[in-house]
């Protein structure tokens, strides 16, 4: 078994993928495996972190999941509280799905869209100020509540920046402090 507690410099880098490196090892070493990426191409090697699409994809992908998930479960909560005492149970099973259903997709499709701008912007602010740090992620926080209360007026959209920006910042700082105290 491979011991994990000391990284190895030469594991961490990204290495092109390689089908016959190990084909005449010993057994004993079958489950040594590297940690790092391996990539097909000397592109995909070279980059240090997601393209655009692939961020948009990730970001709107799991927030569509993530609002659906929580949409579904509070509508169910809310159908089973609607039920009436005379009510048959097929109909009580219709109103928690068709309550459910409503209410996973209509959160499912807010979420999916404040991921699918806030990816929008940190990649466009990536791109524009040509590295990848903290601040992007914070700008780009807030540049989603704002965009998306626009249409309510300005006062509304200068709350929503702010509430998206601290929970951006928020994010981040969870982020960086798992990566610190949780050893994994």
């Amino acid at each position: 078994m491979a011991d994990h507690a000391k990284p190895n410099n030469e594991d961490q880098k990204p290495r092109l993928y390689n089908p016959y490196q190990d084909l005449h090892l010993p057994i004993q070493n079958l489950y040594n495996l590297p940690t790092a990426p391996e990539h097909l191409f000397v592109e995909e090697a070279s980059r240090r972190h997601r393209s655009w699409g692939e961020n948009l994809q990730y970001y709107t992908g799991c927030s569509y999941l993530s609002g659906a998930i929580i949409g579904g479960s509070r509508g169910s909560v809310e159908g089973l509280k609607a039920a009436e005492p005379g009510d048959s149970v097929k109909l009580r099973v219709n109103r928690v799905l068709n309550s459910g259903g409503q209410t996973g997709r209509r959160y499912g499709n807010t979420l999916g869209v404040l991921g699918l701008i806030f990816a929008g912007l940190e990649s466009g602010f990536i791109h524009f100020r040509g590295r990848d740090d903290l601040l992007n992620t914070v700008a780009a926080g807030l540049g989603t509540g704002a965009l998306y209360k626009a249409a309510s007026g300005p006062r509304s959209a200068a709350i929503a920046g702010a509430i998206g920006g601290i929970a951006a910042a928020a994010a981040v700082a969870g982020k960086q402090a798992v990566k610190r105290y949780v050893p994994i």
